[in-house]
């Protein structure tokens, strides 16, 4: 299963770290959408949109990015990191998703160390986030949407 990622990850790197555990298990391709303005997702046999939580919602550029790239009945999933709160998660995608008629396989969320804005002056929150099992149960969840996915090509 060729999978691309396109992704947005900054702060701590938190949303990275994630999609690396995945790419571990898997054939994936990391796209930056902060250095990459157009993709040929069409080549994909699934693509996966990943951010950290900003403001309560995905990163913009990644929301965009799908708005604009995502090609019409293509195989998705979404991957967040979020400090406090998932806030609305991948609401936004998944109504995009939608509009393209795209099948949605999931969502991995897990927490992220965060020291934005006020959290900076209490040492940050989520601490040692991602760790060792939240990258553990990325990796089950990519080796699940392989299978996932494998099974909806058979049938």
């Amino acid at each position: 299963m060729k999978t691309a990622i396109c992704y947005y990850s900054r702060h701590h790197g938190n949303t990275l770290k994630v999609l690396q555990a995945m790419a571990s298990v898997g054939e994936i391709d990391l796209i930056d959408v902060t250095k990459t303005k157009s993709a040929q997702l069409a080549d994909y046999d699934c693509v996966g949109f990943a951010s950290g939580i900003y403001g309560f919602e995905f990163q913009k550029a990644v929301v965009e990015f799908a708005r604009q790239q995502l090609p019409k009945g293509k195989s998705v999933f979404f991957v967040y990191t979020y400090g406090g709160a998932k806030g609305t998660g991948a609401k936004a995608m998944a109504e995009i998703a939608a509009e393209k008629g795209c099948t949605v396989l999931g969502e991995f969320s897990c927490k992220g160390f965060d020291t934005f804005g006020p959290f900076k002056l209490v040492g940050g929150i989520a601490k040692g986030h991602p760790n060792d099992r939240d990258l553990e149960n990325a990796r089950r969840f990519y080796r699940d949407l392989q299978t996932k996915l494998e099974n909806e090509v058979q049938t």
